[in-house]
């Protein structure tokens, strides 16, 4: 019996799979920790009080238990304080860290009387003051008055994030645009403040300040700056080409203001790059950009297409005329993405605002990515014969240059390169030799990149033997003599059969049927999906041997190619030196043997591509001469890491255990091949995770709701690639056990009552088997809808429920047909929840106000009764509806005839032995109160008010309670207010 099997109809066995552990609340919680709030540097407490605690405490950080000692060895600022005989065992937390913000629990453990509790989650939340910001802003050259500045600010790693405010001569700047950053560690942030300035003459020395606050701070932290304001006074100027010179003049007309200014007159530079614009895939290139003498002297930047590089060092010197020159070096290292991109050198000069421009464009040169070979399907080959080998190359730059080798010599006889779409080709025309039988042939691509990537292929060549000789010892020869002679054969493939003849009278050896070599294996290993090859060493004499390949009695492979269907051959006539002797020889080209999976090579071994698991076991292979049969028996083990799980969720109540069981389909089995992995939010305490043989078990112990979730096996037995399967614990469950299986792409899974009965289903994950539950509500039992005929109306039943819920419709008690084209019905299905929706079309009064009934059902059963049924009913209500004298019109919503709903703030009426309401809106909107129109004479209503906004409904005003009002004669109508 299988192990799915022993499963279902083995009840007996299944306490020992599931033990389920009662619950003793002899321990609790006085006091739990609570979140708390902490500037760094500061105490922390958490505090946790146990009752009657009779098992280890001890405090869980982010999962990790921090020990039972009170001194918390290996937590230097870490301790447990207060009086343990009062249950006190709180947290002390000293020079608090930004590592010490985490989630905590207090847990105490079991013990022979009690079970083990764990506190609730508490959160230690730093509070990290920013460190000193710092402005960014140009302030190499003076400013210009009048021109437009950015000014930025950056607050780094506070948490929270700081708030920044920029001052300029102690006014706030306005406009300050902030955004954040990540900081230099998990959690922290930079905060970046922008504003732009526009300089003004009176900035000279004023100055710039950044001021940051945040909660960690009782003041904020500062940083300032002085301003430099300058005044551009011309930017013209002429060039003389011939003598390669410029000048500028400057026509001043003084002021008072100006005494004592400084006049200066900056020119910008010439641009030169230096260094190679070619190299290899992942070299380094060292490139230099140098800037001629220029006042002030310039900034220079280095781009590679739109990305900025950074340089590896920048000199400035004395140059000509006061001025300086700038030379900036660069070092890059190069991939394939980088090849055709412009690497551009700019000089900015910041006086002028003036920039020249250098680049040239990036030559990368990168291996070819592919190289690949197209030989002659058929093998072996007769020698003789004219074939083809092809060689291609895709990728590289640039493209590839092919070589054709044979056994490791070059070929020079190989036809021109060609190129195509995408790579290059190279063919190689052979007339087959003796010599190329079992040659390598071998394809080399190469290119600047000076890195060859290869192909190769080997040929099998079928040849006559060379050369036949008869020799004898013995020089003379007299009657009666014996006379021995040796035929000698010369190399040939396949291995010659050798016959003596004298006349018409042929001699031969002693004859043997078929025997196997000692060196026959008995085992092969191979991989799956890899080919597995089979060997056969086997003699006999007649040489000519039939052999059939068996695997669980089915016949794989045909001995005698002549009786496989769909089969080429080649006929061969070779010519006796005896004149009349011919003798014909048919070679099958190929096959058909029934699977394209399997192949029977020349020798007869088995081979078989894209093995699989269900490839392994046992094959026999018989042999037949002449002379007699022999069969031998070898083993294939396929090697495989694939496997299929198991899980098994037991205890559906907190405090039970549950175990989850992944069973490896795999070869071979090895210690340690299973772990688990949470795949839920937050952390969970994973459990025992235990192996025995080819099943991995995890075993969590006092289940929580915290467990529940997804939970993924993986098995690795170092036969890649690992295998995984993914199982949901579902915590209070109805029923006690499951099992899911994995076969190919499909999961199964068993849900077994508490009876041990097991029914089969489809579902994406493990889950939990629910009845169905209908929604209830006013919402979901009334809809009003005019019943003139012109309004479409939709009747909703939702019912939540696990396996699939199925719907059935009545109207009056009378099952629906909905072949009639004014009602439709659609379900939708959302996880466990279904969706009916009964659309009726052209609503009339007199057929469609009735009241619908909905039924739920699944496979738990079919009765309709009030506890244990897995059927349920609700009721729906189809009225009319009203028109409101509000411009709007709502679509209503639902209620019960005790319980009635309607959209927004407004009255329901009815007249007496009326099934029907009228629902009626106030407007506007939000008024305290309505007055009721075209009520009938003399005629006794029941008013209810309920409140409706963006979030729901309220209930009925007063408890449902109705505001019975009767009218006057026809003199009037008495107004019902509210």
């Amino acid at each position: 019996m299988d192990f799915m099997s022993a499963w279902i109809v083995s009840p007996s066995a299944l306490p020992f799979l599931c033990l389920i552990l009662g619950t003793h609340a002899q321990q609790a919680f006085r006091t739990e920790p609570r979140n708390l709030t902490v500037r760094m540097g500061a105490t922390a407490v958490l505090r946790c009080e146990v009752l009657r605690a009779s098992g280890t405490v001890q405090w869980v950080k982010d999962g990790l238990l921090l020990g039972p000692q009170r001194s918390l060895p290996g937590f230097e600022r870490y301790s447990m304080i207060g009086n343990p005989k009062r249950g006190q065992h709180h947290l002390q937390i000293e020079k608090t860290l930004l590592e010490d913000e985490a989630s905590y629990e207090c847990q105490a453990g079991r013990s022979d009387s009690s079970q083990a509790i764990i506190s609730s989650t508490a959160w230690i939340f730093m509070l990290i003051p920013p460190s000193k910001p710092y402005l960014m802003v140009d302030m190499a050259t003076p400013w210009v008055a009048g021109s437009k500045y950015t000014v930025t600010c950056i607050a780094p790693d506070a948490k929270p994030m700081a708030d920044i405010t920029l001052y300029k001569d102690g006014v706030e700047l306005t406009g300050a645009q902030s955004f954040t950053m990540s900081g230099s560690k998990d959690k922290l942030l930079n905060t970046h403040a922008e504003v732009t300035v526009t300089a003004v003459s009176s900035d000279n020395g004023r100055q710039l300040a950044c001021h940051a606050q945040n909660p960690a701070l009782f003041r904020p932290v500062e940083t300032t700056m002085t301003m430099k304001n300058e005044e551009v006074l011309s930017t013209t100027w002429e060039e003389d080409v011939v003598a390669q010179k410029s000048s500028s003049i400057l026509f001043l007309k003084t002021r008072p203001t100006d005494n004592q200014a400084v006049l200066c007159c900056e020119s910008p530079a010439e641009v030169i790059l230096l260094g190679s614009f070619t190299a290899i895939e992942g070299q380094d290139i060292n490139m230099g950009c140098y800037a001629t003498s220029s006042n002030p002297p310039v900034q220079i930047r280095w781009w590679l297409g739109y990305k900025e590089l950074n340089t590896s060092g920048e000199a400035m010197e004395e140059g000509d005329n006061g001025g300086m020159t700038t030379m900036s070096n660069m070092t890059h290292r190069v991939s394939r993405e980088d090849d055709g991109l412009k690497l551009t050198c700019e000089a900015f000069n910041k006086g002028t605002h003036f920039s020249k421009t250098q680049f040239d464009i990036l030559n990368v040169y990168y291996p070819p990515q592919n190289v690949w070979l197209d030989t002659p399907p058929v093998s072996p080959l007769r020698s003789g014969t004219t074939v083809r080998l092809v060689c291609f190359s895709t990728g590289g730059n640039p493209t590839a240059t092919l070589t054709w080798f044979k056994n490791g010599r070059a070929v020079h006889d190989a036809l021109r390169q060609t190129s195509f779409e995408r790579g290059v080709a190279r063919e190689l025309i052979l007339v087959l030799t003796p010599s190329d039988n079992m040659a390598t042939f071998r394809c080399d691509a190469t290119n600047k990149a000076k890195k060859t990537i290869s192909a190769q292929t080997k040929l099998k060549v079928h040849f006559l033997a060379v050369n036949m000789k008869i020799s004898t010892k013995q020089e003379v020869q007299r009657q009666g003599q014996m006379l021995t002679l040796e035929c000698q054969s010369g190399s040939s493939n396949p291995q010659p059969i050798i016959r003596w003849s004298l006349d018409t009278v042929r001699f031969g050896k002693a004859i043997d049927p078929p025997e196997f070599s000692p060196k026959q294996p008995a085992q092969i290993q191979v991989l799956e999906d890899d080919m597995a090859v089979i060997p056969l060493l086997l003699s006999a004499n007649p040489e000519e041997v039939s052999c059939i390949w068996l695997h669980r009695r089915e016949t794989l492979v045909k001995g005698d190619p002549r009786l496989c269907d769909g089969s080429i051959y080649q006929v061969l006539v070779e010519l006796s030196q005896q004149a009349g002797v011919i003798r014909a020889l048919l070679h099958p080209l190929s096959f058909s043997e029934g699977s394209l999976r399997f192949h029977r090579s020349d020798d007869n071994s088995l081979e078989i591509k894209n093995v699989t698991r269900k490839h392994a076991g046992v094959y026999t292979v018989k042999c037949t001469n002449e002379e007699g049969v022999n069969q031998a028996s070898i083993m294939l083990d396929v090697l495989c890491s694939q496997c299929q799980g198991r899980e098994r969720p037991c205890g559906s109540e907190p405090g039970e255990t549950a175990d989850l069981i992944c069973v490896a389909d795999a070869n071979p089995i090895i210690s340690g091949m299973f772990t688990w992995k949470w795949l839920g939010e937050g952390e969970v305490e994973m459990g025992e995770e235990n192996q025995q043989d080819e099943s991995g078990l995890l075993t969590i112990h006092d289940v929580t709701r915290a467990h529940a979730g997804l939970y993924q096996c993986s098995a690795n037995n170092d036969i890649a690639p690992p295998a995984t399967v993914e199982v949901q614990l579902v915590v209070q469950c109805t029923f006690s056990v499951f099992i899911l299986s994995v076969t190919g792409e499909h999961l199964h899974v068993f849900y077994c009552t508490n009876k041990y009965t097991c029914t089969p289903s489809s579902m994406p994950i493990l889950s939990c088997v629910v009845k169905p539950n209908l929604q209830k509500g006013a919402q979901w039992t009334k809809v009003a809808s005019r019943g003139d005929g012109t309004t479409t109306a939709e009747v909703v039943c939702q019912a939540e429920g696990i396996p699939r819920v199925d719907f059935s419709w009545e109207k009056k008690g009378v099952r629906m047909d909905f072949a009639n084209p004014r009602y439709e019905e659609r379900t939708v299905r959302e996880g466990s929840f279904h969706t009916s929706t009964v659309r009726v079309v052209n609503v009339s009064t007199n057929l469609d106000y009735a009241v619908f009934s909905c039924t739920a059902r699944n496979s738990l059963g079919k009765t309709r009764s009030t506890s244990s049924s897995s059927a349920q009913i609700t009721q729906i209500l189809l009225h009319r509806l009203a028109k409101s004298t509000s411009p709007t019109t709502r679509s209503l919503l639902s209620g019960s005839p005790a319980s009635t709903v309607v959209c927004g703030k407004g009255f329901v009426y009815r007249w007496d032995q009326s099934d029907s309401f009228l629902y009626v809106d106030v407007f506007p909107p939000g008024a305290t109160t309505f007055t009721v129109t075209g009520l009938q004479p003399v005629t006794t209503y029941n008013f209810s008010v309920n409140a409706l906004n963006a979030m729901g409904e309220s209930a009925y005003a007063d408890n449902n309670a109705v505001l019975t009002i009767t009218t006057k004669g026809q003199f009037g109508v008495t107004p019902a207010s509210h």
